[in-house]
């Protein structure tokens, strides 16, 4: 251990940071400081720091993932300053379990975690990886509100006594009907308003789907990406998503730890011989695990061991050995989706979930080659 290592917890917000240091052997933190937010604030309080502790003092800084995204992790580590990002549901001490919570009380619980290193760091990307994560999850936003657009447009018409007497919603004959509609008065500008809107964002999401196909495609990805496609349920947008956000496959041992890191294992709380078993922990990657969840819906149903004309063109150029891997993975999972909730009873969504932990395992198995 280190003992001329000194640890920076730093709450940080918006508007402000707060600051705070401690060694490994001490039991308290100190120098505690509230300063407006920038990182230039952090500079002069190592710089106040280094007049107590000394100039060959190691300093290390952490603060928990959260608004500033990675940003403040960049401007120090330029200044030669060693950071630290902090996954909150890894720390030693939760705000959860605290009943007084205080900015600079978090301040020392993250000095405090960063000197007995109780704690899991949160994965730096790569500028590029960040750069097109940001890209994915602007046109999943867009995505959202194209989704409540239609809900307001059709929550709309019911109110004025329109019901589509047709097969299903936003096909083309529907908004076909949508846009015959002669409302009264001001409605039917409310409506044209509505469906102008969703114009605008159902061609900017074709435009933004065509750009991610076309970052698929870049060297860094290409060979990734066609492999994750060879999974059902997952096309390029998943596939992407998924690469970009997890970085680096190998830093999980195993695939439950990289289920784990999704939030996919069930948690437990046992006591003695009780064993309570809990639903899934939901930790670490929320975005990853919303996909993951919904590529889990494509083994819901179908035959076991049909491939669509689709899949089997999504597989094409891969080696035999990756398809054969994807293939034994949709076989599987198809297999065991059908057998949880016919023969078992397994409600709906549990046995998605289930499919959608195994589905992780096996994609982690896909980009470590772990194939064989």
């Amino acid at each position: 251990m280190n003992y001329n290592t000194v640890y920076v917890g730093m709450d940080v917000h918006k508007e402000s940071f707060t600051l705070c240091s401690c060694k490994y052997e001490d039991e308290k933190a100190s120098h505690y400081q509230r300063t407006p937010a920038s990182y230039k604030n952090v500079l002069r309080y190592l710089a106040f720091l280094r007049t107590i502790y000394g100039e060959d003092t190691r300093f290390v800084c952490g603060y928990e993932a959260g608004c500033l995204g990675y940003s403040l992790y960049h401007q120090l580590e330029n200044f030669n300053v060693e950071c630290v990002i902090l996954a909150p549901t890894t720390m030693l001490e939760q705000r959860s379990k605290r009943r007084i919570k205080t900015d600079k009380r978090d301040a020392e619980i993250i000095a405090r975690s960063l000197a007995q290193h109780n704690y899991s760091p949160v994965h730096i990307p790569t500028e590029t990886d960040n750069q097109t994560k940001e890209f994915i999850r602007m046109r999943d936003d867009h995505k959202a509100e194209l989704k409540k657009i239609k809900q307001q447009i059709l929550s709309f018409c019911l109110r004025q006594g329109y019901q589509y007497d047709g097969s299903g919603n936003w096909t083309a004959k529907h908004v076909k009907w949508l846009r015959s509609l002669k409302p009264a008065g001001l409605y039917k500008e409310i409506l044209d308003e509505y469906l102008l809107t969703y114009t605008i964002l159902t061609d900017k999401l074709n435009r933004l789907d065509q750009r991610i196909e076309e970052l698929a495609f870049k060297e860094e990805y290409k060979e990734s990406v066609s492999k994750l496609t060879c999974f059902l349920g997952i096309k390029t947008h998943t596939a992407l998503s998924v690469i970009v956000e997890v970085g680096d496959f190998q830093r999980f041992v195993s695939a439950r730890k990289f289920a784990g890191y999704l939030g996919l294992v069930p948690g437990q709380h046992s006591s003695g011989d009780d064993r309570n078993g809990l639903g899934i922990t939901k930790a670490g990657n929320t975005h990853v695990r919303r996909l993951l969840v919904e590529s889990a819906q494509s083994y819901t149903r179908g035959k076991i061991g049909y491939k669509s004309r689709v899949l089997r063109s999504r597989q094409a150029g891969n080696s035999p050995q990756v398809i054969n891997y994807a293939d034994r993975a949709n076989e599987r999972l198809r297999r065991r989706y059908y057998k949880m909730v016919l023969k078992d009873g397994k409600k709906y969504n549990i046995a998605k979930t289930a499919i959608a932990r195994e589905l992780a395992c096996f994609i982690w198995g896909m980009m470590t080659d772990n194939i064989y």
